[in-house]
């Protein structure tokens, strides 16, 4: 499973089928989850300057990604703000499907304020879903040292602000500012290598940065 899909299992409420953030911030994260799962495979890297470049362009085996490499392929050089847009969008719905493919959601239909029709994404298999929730779960409430992906999918949850959505702090005996802090630690852990590790973190503070952005003119259009 990516990154992307596992961040987009977690996004999206089992019993609704719907996204628990707003979508234009979500595919924002999905498009920084593929650039994470690329940075871990060293198959991009940011360089000194901050910018995004392709280090390995040889087939990855999955389409979704190779398509994500093509995509900072006609972006190198460009800081990955830059990126992660273009890399997030029309990405949800083929995570949807691979997904649906997989036996984890099926596909639904729903109205929005009772008029309007709309796809829907319900759990169909929640045991892979939970499998996820619990490794980030134990590492932000427990303490336990995370894997390199978890770590990695824990940092995209706190840059899109969503991290509380996946974990409620008070079921945790937590308030939410101590639920981040501890995300905070896990997202600057020692969990792989530097360059790596430095690349994520540009990678996460693009995806916040954008995600705010999202937020505000959302805020002013409304």
């Amino acid at each position: 499973m990516l990154i992307a899909e596992d961040l987009l299992l977690l996004l999206t409420d089992d019993v609704r089928g719907r996204l628990v953030v707003d979508s234009q911030q979500t595919d924002i994260a999905l498009g920084g989850a593929l650039l994470v799962e690329l940075s871990l495979s060293e198959r991009v890297a940011v360089d000194e300057r901050g910018r995004v470049r392709v280090t390995d362009a040889r087939p990855t085996g999955d389409p979704l990604l190779d398509h994500a490499v093509g995509v900072v392929a006609g972006r190198q050089g460009k800081k990955p703000r830059s990126v992660v847009g273009p890399l997030g969008k029309r990405v949800r719905p083929p995570l949807y499907d691979r997904l649906v493919g997989a036996g984890l959601l099926r596909p639904g239909k729903g109205k929005v304020l009772g008029l309007f029709p709309v796809r829907t994404w319900p759990a169909l298999d929640v045991h892979h879903e939970a499998a996820v929730r619990d490794a980030v779960t134990q590492a932000l409430v427990v303490g336990t040292t995370p894997e390199p992906r978890t770590a990695a999918l824990i940092g995209l949850l706190r840059a899109l602000r969503a991290t509380h959505k996946v974990v409620p702090p008070k079921e945790q005996g937590l308030s939410r500012r101590e639920l981040d802090s501890r995300a905070k630690a896990v997202a600057e852990g020692d969990w792989a290598s530097k360059a790596v590790r430095e690349a994520i973190d540009t990678v996460n503070a693009a995806v916040a940065s954008a995600v705010a952005s999202a937020g505000a003119s959302a805020a002013a259009g409304g």
